[in-house]
């Protein structure tokens, strides 16, 4: 539980949705899991294990969120997924191996975003065959048509897009 812990800490820290009692949680539960194999069957604590990784897939999609063309929550479900292995190291009795996996997602998730965030600032190199796109329909009033227009070339107006036509239609009106 302590470990899983330190590594919600640095989640909770970093106030994401997933935090201090989520990854202590996980953590436990991961070792009760796998001692609860010894009391059973010494051979079934890989089998285990094996479920628990399948299991905490589900509660980490859990947290994988959709904003737009963004997706938040991939850390926080990684970061779930390996406190999950935190807990099997500890219920395995290999003890220095998961405190050592621990300083090394702590590590990952502290040093490793400023680096991420460097990384994102630089330009991206322009595809030379990509090629997207876009139709915008609107649909005013024969008096609106001047300004929609308007309104549309001013929005183009310094953005990297180019305007391939733009053509106005009279619709039926039921």
């Amino acid at each position: 539980m302590s470990l899983g812990a330190i590594i919600g800490a640095e989640r909770q820290w970093r106030q994401r949705m997933a935090g201090l009692r989520t990854n202590a949680l996980v953590a436990t539960g991961a070792a009760v899991f796998i001692l609860s194999s010894f009391t059973t069957e010494p051979s079934s604590a890989g089998r285990i294990a094996a479920q628990i990784v399948s299991g905490i897939g589900f509660l980490g999609a859990g947290v994988i969120m959709r904003e737009g063309l963004n997706i938040r929550g991939l850390n926080t479900a990684a970061t779930l997924w390996c406190s999950a292995a935190i807990g099997v190291l500890c219920g395995l009795g290999q003890h220095w191996e998961a405190v050592l996996a621990t300083l090394v997602i702590l590590c990952a998730n502290i040093l490793l975003r400023e680096a991420a965030q460097r990384i994102n600032l630089q330009p991206q190199q322009q595809a030379v065959d990509l090629e997207l796109r876009y139709r915008i329909m609107v649909t005013c009033g024969e008096q609106d048509e001047i300004l929609v227009r308007t309104l549309i070339l001013q929005a183009l107006n310094g953005v990297a897009l180019r305007l391939q036509s733009l053509r106005s239609a009279d619709i039926a009106i039921p």
